[in-house]
């Protein structure tokens, strides 16, 4: 099954590396590209984020958005390729196949849908009237529905409604795994986008947790789940050629709400939460950073932090964006060591 695998891997890579350089070309000729901030940003900033904003100054109009798309359309049209030639041969899964497939898929395209709506606001600068306008408030309680709709699939669809605490054992939360499920699912697709700040940063760290998951799927003999990895492994890899320091492309809020409320799924699928939070624990770090950011000016009328998201920070404190990166990389790498190893007790 390994090579079945990395032969999947290989073919997501060479399709995405193959359509990533027309699709640059295409987003540049639409001008596809990170604006810049605009008065509603500019209201309340303070003197740290202008010093951020200038180390970014060569950035704003020029790196263009949107690379989740193609890893989002590959991994999709080559799975359904895949099933397609397996016809009556169903992979092996402790789960009902349908099910499966449709809380992974749902998750993967829907908040995929989501995110790039909003980036065609932000980026042809569109008036944020209405409900249809995806103001904060209304991108949130979107990204609710959608996460309430995955947790309805896990819990009915697919029977699951425990966690697996390492040291403890398998815990039933009976109806309070609904609950849980979708706390997990807007949790990490927020802690996902707000990460996806430097070049490399979000896209290598979820390289790093997408093997760790690649592991436990390997250990629990679940093929769906392992296919899924693979061919979105494949694309990634092929996008974090492109998305590396100096960035030609970032993912945008397609891949960003896309790729972290998935990461969500797929640790839920395997039961192991807690592992899930190890593995993806620098993206919670920078979540966290910014909730508090925001509670704090919210109800203390001050800043707890000089800037968030946390990289941030570190750009003030003088660590170069490379560094940065490299770093969070390796501390991403060795939770994810971690987390596996929690995964199997």
């Amino acid at each position: 099954m390994l090579q079945f695998y990395a032969g999947l891997l290989i073919l997501a890579f060479i399709v995405t590396m193959v359509l990533m350089v027309p699709f640059i070309n295409l987003m540049f000729k639409l001008k596809f590209v990170q604006g810049k901030e605009t008065e509603e940003i500019r209201k309340g900033a303070s003197a740290n984020f202008y010093k951020v904003r200038q180390m970014h100054a060569d950035k704003a109009g020029n790196l263009l958005t949107g690379g989740g798309i193609p890893i989002i359309l590959v991994v999709v049209l080559i799975f359904a390729g895949v099933y397609w030639v397996w016809g009556k041969n169903a992979p092996v899964s402790y789960f009902p196949l349908w099910p499966e497939l449709a809380v992974l898929f749902f998750t993967f395209i829907s908040f995929g849908l989501l995110g790039l709506y909003d980036d065609i606001i932000k980026v042809f600068k569109f008036k944020k009237t209405g409900f249809f306008g995806l103001r904060m408030r209304h991108k949130f309680i979107i990204q609710w529905v959608l996460a309430l709709i995955s947790a309805a699939i896990l819990y009915w669809g697919l029977g699951i409604n425990f966690v697996n605490i390492p040291f403890w054992g398998v815990v039933p939360l009976g109806g309070a795994y609904f609950a849980v499920a979708a706390f997990l699912i807007v949790g990490f697709t927020n802690a996902f986008d707000i990460t996806d700040g430097l070049d490399g940063l979000s896209s290598g760290l979820l390289m790093i947790c997408l093997m760790a998951f690649w592991t436990i799927s390997v250990a629990n003999l679940d093929q769906v789940m392992g296919t899924m990895i693979s061919l979105w492994l494949g694309a990634l890899m092929a996008f974090l050629y492109f998305n590396i320091w100096p960035a030609r492309i970032m993912l945008g809020n397609a891949g960003g709400l896309a790729f972290g409320a998935t990461l969500a799924v797929l640790g839920l699928l395997s039961g192991k939460i807690i592992a899930l939070m190890v593995i993806g624990s620098v993206f919670l770090i920078e979540g966290v950073s910014s909730l508090l950011q925001l509670f704090s000016k919210m109800f203390m009328k001050k800043r707890i932090f000089p800037i968030a998201p946390i990289h941030h920070w570190m750009q003030l404190l003088g660590w170069e964006e490379p560094k940065i990166v490299a770093r969070a990389w390796v501390l991403g790498l060795v939770a994810a060591l971690f987390g596996v190893w929690m995964a199997v007790l």
